[in-house]
């Protein structure tokens, strides 16, 4: 009997994904729909990822909520959104009814939310804070179906870390957004070569946020325009089939071109946003020069609206790209912690590439390397030592 539940609880954790053609500008900033379509990859939950823990009670007297161990407003739109639409799917799906054996909707709601990474850094922690909060409240409430249009409610790009792999986040057409879906392209195990580093330049928070920087951009910016209705729909098929071919070349040329766009598209707002800083643009021409030496695209660049660059590479690349980076950003204190994630071999750089490729290093402007790999999607964490709230209800002191 519901009465017999005084306390329900459920943990999730949900990855941070990386779009390798990007999305940047709503239609309708409401229900969160884009101008266009987009693509990404799904990164690694043992590198980054945020866990969440939902619980309902009787006993509760009011929602609350607590991110990295700091209460945060419950109330926040997009937080409530994410609640409400959970909840109304909860009751649809139990006919209107209340199910004696099914938690009481009436409940209040208890969320605690811990990311492994900086938030609001560039880092897509949005996209994985969302996705995991319909994620552990989809668990909470016993709802199994499709969920990617709840979390875009939170956050766009959530919607598609709701998946593994390769997601595409689907425009769509209707106006209710019903049709503005995340759907996976191609699973986490698709590419077993394709390797990730995230080039930490700054933990900061960014100066303009993207949900106020996209609305400026379509509002002023002829270029978004143009990109969103003439340049991404073709990209889009491009994408999709170098991701199904594992044609490393066609993906990295054109994930560094749509990259360089979208920032194109900053620059045309006005006024002008720069998330790009003088670091990021030493390390893209780092990376030209680099393939260029080499003759072909071995690495590929994507910035999202923040400095930190995201780097793919295929396995064989890695040790020696690494090498490359550590040689033009000697780590300032950190020579240990620089290179973080999954191990990275040694390399030794030939003469000839250190003569083409390295210039006058820059000390400390890269704060450390994260190697990661594409991975699943959400996962529910079963161990309760692992639930962030305790069965008062209230944060674990995590000493």
């Amino acid at each position: 009997m519901a009465a017999e539940r005084a306390l329900a609880m459920a943990t999730c954790t949900a990855p941070v994904n990386i779009a390798v053609i990007k999305y940047w500008g709503k239609r309708d900033t409401d229900l969160i729909l884009p101008i266009n379509s987009s693509l990404s990859v799904t990164l690694h939950q043992d590198q980054l990822k945020t866990t969440t823990t939902a619980a309902a009670s009787r006993d509760f007297t009011e929602d609350r909520l607590w991110l990295n161990g700091k209460e945060a407003d419950v109330g926040h739109p997009r937080v409530q959104a994410c609640l409400r639409e959970v909840r109304r799917l909860a009751r649809k799906r139990r006919g209107g009814g209340e199910d004696a054996a099914a938690l009481s909707l009436s409940y209040k709601i208890h969320i605690a939310s811990e990311n492994n990474f900086p938030t609001a850094a560039g880092l897509a922690s949005s996209a994985a804070g969302y996705a995991c909060l319909v994620s552990a409240l989809a668990r909470l409430y016993g709802l199994e179906e499709e969920l990617s249009e709840v979390a875009r409610r939170g956050s766009g790009s959530a919607c598609r870390s709701m998946f593994g792999g390769f997601v595409q986040w689907q425009r769509g057409e209707r106006p209710d957004g019903t049709d503005s879906l995340a759907l996976q392209v191609a699973p986490e195990t698709h590419w077993p070569e394709l390797r990730v580093l995230v080039l930490v330049v700054s933990g900061e928070k960014k100066p303009v946020g993207s949900t106020a920087g996209m609305q400026t951009s379509v509002e002023t910016s002829p270029l978004l325009k143009h990109r969103a209705e003439v340049v991404v729909p073709e990209r889009l098929a491009q994408m999709m089939q170098h991701i199904r071919d594992r044609d490393f070349e066609g993906f990295g040329q054109l994930a560094m071109r749509d990259s360089n766009q979208f920032h194109a598209t900053c620059l045309d707002t006005f006024p002008p946003i720069f998330y790009l800083t003088d670091v990021s643009r030493h390390i893209i021409a780092l990376a030209h020069r680099y393939n260029a030496h080499h003759g072909h695209t071995k690495v590929a660049y994507s910035f999202d609206a923040g400095p930190n660059a995201v780097i793919f590479a295929l396995t064989d690349t890695v040790a020696e790209f690494v090498e490359v980076v550590r040689r033009s950003f000697p780590p300032a204190t950190n020579g240990d912690q620089f290179v973080r994630g999954m191990p990275v071999g040694s390399a030794v750089l030939p003469p000839e590439l250190v003569a083409a490729v390295l210039t006058e290093p820059v000390p400390g402007a890269v704060q450390y390397i994260l190697h990661t790999k594409p991975g699943p999607g959400p996962q529910l964490v079963d161990d309760p030592s692992q639930h962030l709230l305790g069965p008062d209800g209230l944060p674990r002191s995590r000493a």
